[in-house]
């Protein structure tokens, strides 16, 4: 790794915490945490294990338990079995939980364009360039 990739990663990563600290307050005021809202946006394709959940979350299990306890306390996802494996606990979305999925990204994505329609024909288009990079960022 040379050094000026090395600061690239550091400038990345300090716009990085900028950005889901921005998204973090704007959800602030809406019904569910922005980690609760990461959570049901990763039931959207269909149930998840608890296991899955955790690993993708960077949590252990009984933190990735107790944040489903309260997302099933208020109707936003139920618990299952695994067909193949009883012992395998899956949580699945509820319609409510899609609906407060749905308004929570709205919420976000609000906020988003309203602050790209701030910016200059120029910086949009250099944000709409680099999504492709950002894009191999997260591919492991």
């Amino acid at each position: 790794m040379t050094a000026s990739e090395r600061e690239l990663a550091e400038r990345l990563s300090l716009r990085l915490r900028h950005l889901v600290l921005m998204l973090r307050r704007v959800s602030a005021d809406q019904p569910i945490t922005s980690q609760q809202l990461s959570v049901l946006g990763s039931l959207e394709q269909g149930p998840r294990r608890m296991t899955e959940l955790a690993a993708e979350h960077g949590v252990r299990l009984p933190t990735m338990t107790a944040q489903v306890n309260r997302l099933e306390r208020d109707g936003l996802v139920t618990r299952g079995r695994d067909g193949a494996d009883a012992r395998v606990v899956t949580v699945r979305l509820t319609r409510t939980g899609r609906d407060r999925l749905s308004s929570g990204r709205e919420h976000r994505i609000d906020l988003l364009a309203e602050r790209i329609a701030r910016m200059t024909d120029e910086e949009r288009a250099a944000v709409a360039a680099a999504l492709p990079a950002l894009d191999k960022l997260f591919t492991p």
